[in-house]
């Protein structure tokens, strides 16, 4: 479930990107039945050219139709700002969680030449995206309907810069998609260095960003937590980014000076937390584990008299 959406208004924004403006889209009225079950495309009442998909009811991408390079919300913005101290002039990434494709937009716009896999478990709402927001073509842009971990276990070692995790069912990211088995299958696909990052949505006292970042700070080097300063607070609900870098790279203590600037001049502020911040934080909570499966004792037969 992505951020609540930033005000233009509020964020100073100038004009739309010079030579950006495309014919008219062909957007639905409504409700359209997908796989899942429903999607919407709502124009904003003063610019119909700025829409926000909805999936099942729930906000889940935000596009300027003529401009990639705008992101709303707030959690995007993060993962932006995260992205961009990347040294690499071109990326391959993975993006788990396609939605309308906002950030993968974005990358392709920022760093031309980037190839990118989206995916999302339904086929038929990436068949209207591709359609309805003029997405990038392959090999700039591949959308790949299925299961997020059985997509990245069939993904070649070492063949990723970024992954980014941003799944969500209706509004809870399922829990085989936040342990150390499914962060171990990231490290694979990541190359030395790589970028993982995450959306996590919590609420107060922040439980679930707790875990999440024991698991990722056990996975990967680097790990970081960014939010606004009021989440960290317990003042409300939202979204957090969590990431961190697979073994191998090079340390990342100047970038993260340069990000820690970056974040406090966004037009809604965020905050930084890494290395002892970040351990206090995630506190003694233990990572987060697959849930075994159950295994039968010998008088488990099924047979309600065997008691």
């Amino acid at each position: 479930m992505p951020d609540r959406p930033a005000a233009r208004g509020r964020h100073g924004r100038g004009g739309r990107a010079a030579g950006a403006a495309q014919a008219a889209p062909d957007l639905p009225e409504g409700p359209v039945r997908i796989a899942t079950g429903t999607a919407e495309v709502r124009r904003s009442p003063d610019d119909p050219r700025s829409v926000t998909l909805y999936v099942n009811g729930v906000p889940s991408s935000h596009l300027d139709l003529d401009d990639p390079t705008w992101l709303e919300f707030e959690y995007m913005q993060h993962m932006a700002a995260i992205i961009a101290q990347t040294t690499d002039t071109t990326l391959d990434a993975v993006h788990l969680g396609a939605a309308g494709c906002a950030l993968p937009r974005w990358l392709d716009a920022v760093r031309p030449g980037s190839h990118q896999v989206a995916v999302d478990v339904d086929a038929v709402l990436l068949e209207h995206v591709r359609r309805w927001f003029a997405l990038p073509r392959s090999p700039r842009l591949r959308l790949r309907p299925g299961e997020a971990r059985e997509v990245l276990a069939a993904l070649p070692a070492a063949s990723a810069d970024v992954v980014v995790r941003d799944v969500f069912a209706p509004d809870t990211t399922p829990a085989h998609l936040t342990t150390s088995e499914f962060l171990a299958e990231v490290v694979r696909v990541l190359r030395p260095g790589g970028l993982y990052l995450a959306n996590v949505a919590d609420r107060p006292p922040l439980a679930v960003a707790r875990a999440e970042v024991a698991t990722v700070r056990a996975a990967l080097d680097d790990a970081l937590l960014v939010a606004e300063p009021g989440q960290l607070r317990g003042r409300r609900y939202g979204n957090l980014v969590v990431g961190g870098r697979a073994p191998g790279g090079p340390a990342a203590a100047e970038g993260r000076r340069g990000l820690a600037r970056r974040l406090r001049s966004l037009p809604v502020p965020a905050a930084l937390l890494e290395d002892d911040e970040l351990a206090a934080f995630a506190g003694t909570v233990p990572p987060l584990r697959d849930v075994a499966p159950e295994v039968a004792g010998p008088d488990d037969d099924g047979d309600p008299d065997a008691a």
